[in-house]
This record gives C-alpha cells, structure tokens and sequence, in this order.
C-alpha cells in the first residue's frame, strides 16, 4: 500500500477543502494506506489557533481536527507560516510545530503528497 502526506493550505473558513481532507485521509485509511503525517502551511496554520467562539449552529472544524487525531495522524503546523500569521503555535499541544525541513524530509519518504488548497 503506498504512504501519503497531506498538507492544507487554506483557512479554517474553508469548510470544504477541511472536509475533503477529513475525507481523503479516512478513505486511505481505510483501504491500508499510511498517513505519514498532515503539514499545516500558508493559511492553513489558521487551524492550529486555539479558542475559536463557534456558533452551535455553524460548522466546527475542531470536530474533524478531533477526528483525524483520533486517527493517529501526526499534525504539523509550519512555525515560520505561523509566525508570519501572528498565530501562537504553542497554545495547542495537539498540533507539532515544525518546519519546512522536517516536511520536506516527511515528502520523500512517502509515496505521494497531495495538497489541498
């Protein structure tokens, strides 16, 4: 079976890339695949901020993020796309800060890499 990393690139305001990652990552596993890891970068770091006020009503990406953690997926966020965001990476120990170096060493040694923008 072949080994993927996934990286998000896009704000939690977009419900529906989260949700076809949420999507991609279950169906992988699912079928045997690994997921080596998911890299938060550019907008995406937006996901890793803590303390989002959700209307009961309104889509929560908290309960996909809970769901792939339950799924044993290390979650990377970049510090340097974090940093440039204003977004404190170290508020919320389920996600791992690091960098474009440990993500470029995740890349090669999966099978493929897919991004979702």
């Amino acid at each position: 079976m072949a080994s993927f990393v996934l990286s998000l690139h896009t704000a939690a305001s977009d419900t529906c890339t989260l949700q076809a990652l949420q999507r991609f990552a279950h169906s992988a596993i699912a079928n045997g695949h690994e997921l080596k890891c998911i890299f938060l970068y550019q907008d995406g770091v937006y996901h890793a901020l803590s303390g989002f006020d959700i209307a009961s009503d309104e889509f929560n990406p908290a309960d996909i993020w809970q769901s792939l953690f339950e799924l044993n997926i290390p979650v990377h966020v970049c510090v340097t796309a974090a940093s440039k965001r204003g977004v404190s990476v170290c508020d919320n120990s389920q996600f791992l800060v690091s960098g474009l170096a440990e993500f470029a060493m995740e890349v090669a040694q999966a099978d493929r890499w897919v991004q979702f923008k």
